[in-house]
């Protein structure tokens, strides 16, 4: 009993978001989430007060702890000064950590992310640049970006004269100093270690779900892509 609240104890997030939750849902009112999904930060909150390892287990292998916006709306609502959203960042954490983020259809996207974003900041040193934002991903972006991409270095060459290039500017391609670098930041913080987490709790999931390849280039789009619309 508390094994995951003693976990969840270790992260400076939720040490400094939950404080003394009386459960008056002023959270949940506020929240933009709460509008559209199937979410209840107030709930959340009191599961993980409860210290009922089962309890909290379900809720690390669940969708819910991933329709948070990280908005923040309720940080400064709360009358007892809690922050759900830093104890929703905490249990993302520790999903992420165990591997429970993979038992969930929200959950297994985290590889998406990590794929597009996570491997593009080692890449360019950019969470993202507009190459990256292909429109075969991202078909809600609709005619006018499809443009855009094709026409890219027209386009952004307008705002700035180093579009890609070695220079001084936004958007400018950094020299392999600085990329080597941000390489070793990443080794020294933990965070090449947390991609590679992520990577092996997802081929190890993929392979689970027939996936003889693993986590290859069609399960992190099977699972991108899909949507099960059981989140309202």
């Amino acid at each position: 009993m508390g094994k995951y609240f003693d976990m969840l104890c270790e992260d400076v997030r939720f040490r400094e978001g939950l404080n003394a939750c009386m459960n008056c849902g002023v959270c949940t009112g506020v929240c933009p989430a709460a509008e559209f999904y199937n979410y209840d930060p107030r709930q959340i909150v009191a599961t993980v007060q409860s210290r009922d390892d089962e309890a909290i287990e379900a809720l690390l292998k669940s969708d819910t702890i991933w329709y948070c916006g990280e908005c923040m709306s309720c940080r400064p609502r709360c009358p007892r000064g809690n922050t759900p959203g830093y104890v929703i960042q905490a249990l993302r954490s520790l999903s992420q950590k165990l591997g429970f983020f993979v038992e969930s259809e929200k959950g297994r996207q985290q590889l998406a992310l990590k794929r597009i974003i996570g491997d593009n900041i080692l890449r360019t040193g950019y969470c993202i640049v507009p190459r990256m934002v292909k429109p075969e991903l991202h078909p809600e972006q609709g005619t006018v970006w499809k443009w855009i991409f094709d026409n890219d270095k027209e386009v952004f060459g307008r705002f700035t004269p180093v579009y890609m290039r070695h220079g001084a500017g936004a958007l400018r391609r950094l020299d392999a100093g600085s990329l080597d670098e941000l390489h070793r930041i990443f080794e020294v913080s933990g965070g090449s270690e947390f991609f590679d987490r992520i990577e092996r709790f997802s081929d190890r999931k993929a392979r689970e779900m027939g996936y003889e390849e693993g986590a290859d280039q069609n399960y992190m789009m099977d699972v991108f892509r899909y949507n099960s619309n059981e989140h309202d």
